[in-house]
């Protein structure tokens, strides 16, 4: 069965920084689109980042440009997330998907989610 991992979440003070990560089970990214995105309570979910482990390039929202970093290391079979100046705002659920294409609007396969919770 083909899965992902997302891992890293937990409770950070605010202005702090925080690095997820998300692998593979039973495949290999190689070549895939990684997708990072949130949900918060009551609120719709939207997207931190794209990366395309093709060529390492990342397409971030405008709305987070600067603040979330995507990574990924020398196996390109995990990807990070890292976001830095947490605020309570981002309290939220985070995922990572795979998907096909370059804004990775349409994501094949999802990761479970990994909770962050920002106290102020």
């Amino acid at each position: 069965e083909v899965q992902l991992q997302a891992s890293g979440g937990g409770l950070v003070q605010a202005g702090g920084s925080l690095r997820l990560s998300c692998a593979p089970s039973g495949f290999a990214f190689r070549g895939a689109y990684i997708g990072w995105f949130r949900q918060a309570p009551g609120k719709d979910r939207e997207g931190l980042s794209c990366m395309n482990l093709h060529d390492g390039s990342t397409y971030y929202p405008y709305s987070f440009k600067g603040r979330v970093t995507s990574s990924t290391d020398s196996t390109k079979n995990t990807v990070y997330l890292e976001i830095d100046n947490l605020k309570p705002e981002d309290t939220a659920v985070y995922y990572c998907a795979a998907a096909q294409e370059i804004h990775c609007t349409r994501p094949w396969l999802w990761g479970q989610g990994t909770q962050v919770t920002v106290s102020s």
